[in-house]
């Protein structure tokens, strides 16, 4: 049977010491969280995580959701007593606002929290995952009416939510959209089309699912510029908060998939269902797009999670499975074999592995600093310059973290080797679950795409331009004698990736094809580097920390000896993409279309 243990020490010691969060006690929700509040909301939440929500997760995987002849759909066993739970705890409500019921917590906390109940249960934190969308959308901009009818449902858990974009002939390419929305005589629209694809779309965990719908009113410009944005509740909500009558939208299928059994992926079709518009007419992407780039972030944190869980399982294994003897000399002479883990080409896995973990967690709890300081900082230049980087990282951490957390999730499988495939491990349903955050939320290619040929040149360069900034002042700010091996493949990488960003401003006008060529080695190149900053800050973090004589010597020695692996074997990647970027479009495109 798979385990895991949530990371609780490892957030703690990057949150506390790497990011050192209380220097940002001037935010509001920062305040109150001390060393001693935020450890207990780890533990409660990785409790949660490890006896409530992990133990339910080969089972619904194995049993799925069902669907009945009314459009009704089951969830597996468990997970309406998870979620009963999940909500008692005030889970869902923990970064929103509190005028609605929330906790307003920062939300650098709920990545923690999230990265663990992902890694315990992928398909089930899907479901608060998608509301917390929903809430973010209707926070910025909806209607105070609407705020009052909705958010405070949705924020206690009551009510879940859900984002409709995708139809069977358009998924990337919104312009195409067929779903219509006809107005009212009351201010309300009728709502018509098919949408699927739709995570958590219907379930029983709750009695109302508010979906945010991509449709156009008749009339409006043509392509993306006619897309406007819609609420429309699964059941009518009365003027004054009590549920109604059903609406007309219906779960007509659930989605056959490769993963994420237990959540339920909908077709929906509505039928003059009654919606209410969000924003502006014809300016809908606005606010969905508040949605899709909270949902980016979480979807990396999802490949996180993936590698993180599969990782655990795979390095347990490895201590215990006897197999060979070591190439360097017998290192269980009591044994009838080694244990595996004595073998390099095992370690290389492990090791890949580890430190991804290590480092794209920082990564993910940086971004969350970021996102909370352009949200909250009092200073105008902090808030432009965090909503900057976000920005910029955003699809960094959705294309690189889902890559190679799926990446890392088979090699963790192949640790298994035959076992690895087996059901009875769990290794093989990571894997399955793994796969689809490379694809959902806009492909990773598409994140490359927005990365090289929207992110750069924005406000002519300014993001990549402060990005640089914020690397160049951490290398010579930690110029010295005990970070200088770290640091000189930090600047080697750093080196590349502004090589690659002045060949694409050099290259790509002209030939735009270049861009498109260069776009994923790119967006690979900057995460190397990203995760290489990540190192760099805890390496500089656990030096101090020796130097200071830390009772916890061993775990900084090991972070140590992880960052020197990182730095030595794998940031070296970087002058690979650039020599690809380097080779230009041509030898990608020569290829008539008919040879494929």
């Amino acid at each position: 049977m798979p385990i895991y243990r949530a990371p609780t020490d490892d957030i703690q010691y990057i949150l506390n010491d790497v990011l050192q969060i209380e220097k940002y006690n001037n935010l509001p929700g920062f305040e109150d969280l001390s060393p001693d509040l935020l450890k207990a909301i780890l533990e409660e939440g990785g409790k949660l995580a490890e006896n409530v929500l992990q133990p339910l997760n080969q089972s619904g995987d194995a049993e799925g959701c069902t669907r009945h002849e009314d459009g009704s759909v089951t969830t597996p066993k468990g997970f309406k007593d998870a979620y009963k739970q999940y909500i008692e705890g005030g889970w869902q409500g923990v970064t929103s606002d509190p005028e609605y019921g929330g906790q307003g917590l920062p939300y650098i906390l709920g990545i923690a929290l999230e990265e663990m109940c992902v890694s315990a249960n992928h398909s089930f934190n899907m479901y608060p995952g998608l509301t917390s969308g929903v809430i973010a959308s209707l926070s910025i901009a909806g209607t105070d009416e609407q705020k009052q009818k909705y958010l405070t449902k949705l924020i206690s858990g009551e009510w879940a939510g859900t984002m409709n974009l995708t139809e069977p002939h358009c998924g990337t390419d919104l312009g195409m959209m067929r779903t219509k929305a006809e107005p009212q005589a009351d201010g309300s629209y009728k709502i018509t089309g098919t949408k699927i694809f739709i995570s958590a779309g219907e379930h029983d965990l709750t009695d109302n699912i508010i979906h945010m719908v991509l449709a156009k009113i008749p009339d409006g410009p043509d392509g993306v510029k006619g897309i406007s944005l819609f609420l429309v509740p699964k059941v009518n909500v009365n003027d004054d908060g009590s549920l109604g009558d059903r609406n007309g939208v219906v779960c007509g299928s659930i989605e056959e998939k490769m993963g994420i059994h237990g959540n339920s992926t909908c077709l929906l079709n509505y039928e003059e269902a009654t919606g209410y518009l969000i924003g502006e007419e014809h300016r809908g992407l606005a606010p969905m797009f508040i949605m899709m780039n909270a949902a980016r972030i979480g979807v990396g944190v999802q490949g996180l999670s993936a590698s993180e869980v599969a990782y655990q399982n795979a390095a347990d294994y490895a201590r215990d499975r006897l197999q060979g003897r070591s190439i360097s000399g017998v290192k269980n002479p009591d044994g009838p074999a080694d244990p595996i883990i004595v073998h390099p080409d095992v370690r290389r896995m492990l090791m890949d592995t580890k430190a991804f973990n290590e480092s794209a967690r920082a990564l993910a709890l940086w971004m969350g600093i970021l996102v909370d300081q352009s949200r909250k900082s009092p200073v105008e230049e902090d808030r432009k310059k965090s909503e900057e980087l976000a920005g910029l990282i955003t699809p960094v951490l959705k294309g690189v973290l889902t890559d190679l957390g799926y990446q890392n999730a088979t090699n963790c499988q192949q640790v298994l080797g035959g076992h690895g495939y087996i059901k009875e491990w769990g290794m093989e349903q990571f894997v399955r679950d793994a796969r689809i955050a490379m694809i959902y939320e806009g492909a990773n290619g598409i994140q490359a795409l927005d990365l090289v040929g929207r992110k750069l040149a924005q406000n002519g360069g300014a993001a990549i331009r402060t990005y640089f900034e914020e690397l160049d002042t951490f290398i010579s700010d930690n110029d010295n004698d005990d970070m200088a091996e770290f640091n000189a493949s930090l600047k080697a990488a750093t080196d590349d990736l502004k090589a690659a960003t002045m060949w694409l401003m050099q290259n790509a006008v002209g030939n735009p094809d270049n861009a498109g060529a260069a776009s994923t080695s790119y967006m690979h190149l900057m995460g190397l580097v990203a995760l290489g900053h990540m190192w760099g800050k805890m390496a500089a973090t656990s030096l101090q920390k020796l130097a200071d004589g830390a009772e916890n010597a061993d775990f900084h020695k090991n972070k140590l000896i992880t960052a020197r692996y990182f730095f030595k074997r794998m940031i070296t990647d970087t002058s690979a993409h650039l020599k690809k970027i380097e080779v230009g479009a041509d030898v990608m495109m020569d290829l008539p279309a008919d040879a494929f």
